[in-house]
């Protein structure tokens, strides 16, 4: 009986120590931390003790967090969902992980959020391809200098402001004065260009969102563009990561030899989210109240727009930055922090935009530091010293106000100069191609249009378009190949923008 009862005992120890041994080999050893307090997107845990910075957590609820203070006896995590159900004393784990955002052919046509979850009731991101959202800018030796342009379809700029691929252009006005409207128009120019378009919404209202959206569709623009988006009632956290997904979806393409095109509307409402969390963190606040490292945040996002050298693909990833100004004072901190990073501005007047000159583009005020570097040869040909014509106009215009007595070559300038601003007006939404551009800047600059009454201008510049179209193919293919004009190509162009007008001269 004893010997029986010795070898049940024997057997039910050694399977308990079996059991043991494989219960120890699946235990994974997880570091756990609590959730201290929550506030208004952000939340302090104690705990994980091994966390590292911009370190992903999940909390009960299911909702991610990423690490962005580390302090000695707690973190602070900025909240990448809702706050709602997050409570006090709940468990908060490690996810050993950075937040990276799904990239690919596969986002095309897709409206997403920064952490790609698909806003468009399409399904899910049918991508297997991932890249940190954080990631570090090119060293110089893989850059290439930047000389191809990038048209943005409208007059003002292409000829006057010059936009190439590579370059970090920043649109900077008041509100209301068509900033976006700017950006959405070189989107919709870039159909049949081969060039992807990113449109990253940060803090916008959702109606403002759903108006750019219907535009890029009528304008057959999504199919080749990107929408990540983070409107206004998004917790900040969100609003913060945003814009560096969506460079790092560009960067997939861009490091790919592609050619892309990503907007911020705008970087404003991004450093008032990082302000809002840095306050919230008890991170010291500087010049109003944002904190020391605000110019960093925006330098290391746009310093990864460029374009690389053809060694790796010849890529380009090109930056359109939005920023507002309140009252005109473009010499704001955020502003002059953009103005210093970026490779030049588009400035847009209030006052030009209430007296109807769209778009409000302030010529004396921009500027592209990259240049002609970018334009096509037709530009410079055509329209070479146009910029500094239109600005000696603007200045005449003002004491002609007076009333004083002017001579002849000076109403001439005032003459030229007024048919230069109603050519210079486009509409919305209607992007031109180069050879309709450069009809209509030559037939201004050469004087054509002198005769015709500031009323017509506008008609004739439509005939203009529509007859070199139609009549000369052949050039405007030159044209747009990048080809100079010819002396016999110019005398072409001319006779026939002459015989176009001749039917708008004033009796």
């Amino acid at each position: 009986m004893e010997n029986a009862l010795k070898k049940v005992l024997e057997k039910t120890f050694t399977q308990f120590e079996r059991g043991l041994t494989t219960y120890h080999l699946q235990i994974q050893p997880q570091e756990i931390g609590w959730v201290k307090s929550i506030d208004q997107g952000v939340a302090t845990i104690t705990g994980l003790p091994k966390a590292e910075a911009d370190e992903l957590v999940r909390f009960e609820t299911g909702v991610l967090g990423l690490v962005f203070n580390l302090d000695s006896d707690q973190l602070g995590v900025i909240l990448l969902g809702s706050h709602e159900g997050l409570e006090a004393g709940q468990e908060v784990k490690r996810t050993g992980q950075v937040l990276q955002i799904p990239v690919g052919e596969a986002l095309l046509g897709r409206i997403i959020d920064g952490t790609g979850r698909p806003l468009d009731d399409k399904g899910a991101i049918a991508s297997k391809d991932r890249l940190p959202i954080e990631r570090k800018a090119r060293p110089f030796i893989d850059r290439a200098p930047v000389k191809v342009p990038l048209q943005t379809g409208l007059k003002v700029v292409d000829a006057l402001i010059p936009v190439g691929r590579g370059q970090r252009e920043l649109i900077v006005g008041d509100r209301q004065t068509g900033k976006t409207a700017i950006a959405v128009d070189t989107i919709l120019n870039q159909k049949d260009q081969d060039v992807i378009c990113i449109y990253c919404a940060i803090g916008q209202r959702t109606s403002a969102v759903a108006k750019v959206i219907e535009q890029l569709k009528q304008g057959d623009a999504l199919n080749y563009s990107i929408v990540v988006v983070a409107d206004g009632e998004d917790p900040p956290g969100l609003q913060y990561i945003t814009p560096y997904a969506a460079t790092s979806i560009g960067e997939y393409f861009m490091e790919r030899g592609r050619d892309v095109l990503i907007v911020y509307d705008d970087l404003t409402r991004h450093a008032w989210a990082y302000r809002e969390l840095s306050l919230l963190l008890r991170r010291p606040p500087g010049r109003e109240a944002y904190p020391g490292d605000i110019f960093y945040i925006h330098s290391r996002l746009l310093e990864r727009s460029t374009h690389l050298c053809q060694k790796l693909g010849g890529g380009s990833l090109t930056a359109l930055p939005i920023i507002e100004t309140q009252g005109q004072n473009i010499s704001a901190y955020i502003p002059t922090n953009l103005i210093s990073i970026t490779d030049g501005q588009i400035y847009l007047s209030p006052d030009l935009y209430q007296k109807g000159i769209l778009p409000a583009v302030s010529v004396g005020k921009s500027v592209s530091r990259v240049g002609g570097k970018t334009q096509l040869p037709a530009y410079g040909e055509v329209a070479g010293d146009l910029r500094l014509s239109y600005s000696q106009f603007q200045e005449v215009e003002v004491f002609a106000r007076f009333g004083t007595q002017l001579d002849e070559d000076t109403r001439q300038t005032l003459e030229r100069g007024r048919r230069v601003r109603e050519i210079l007006k486009q509409p919305q939404s209607q992007p031109l191609s180069v050879a309709e551009q450069i009809a209509v800047l030559l037939s201004v600059n050469e004087g054509v249009l002198d005769e015709i009454p500031l009323d017509q201008i506008q008609a004739a510049q439509m005939a203009i378009r529509r007859t070199v179209i139609e009549q000369l193919p052949n050039i405007c293919d030159r044209i747009q190949q990048g080809k100079s004009l010819t002396e016999n190509d110019h005398e072409t162009l001319l006779q026939l923008l002459r015989k176009v007008c001749q039917s708008f001269y004033s009796n």
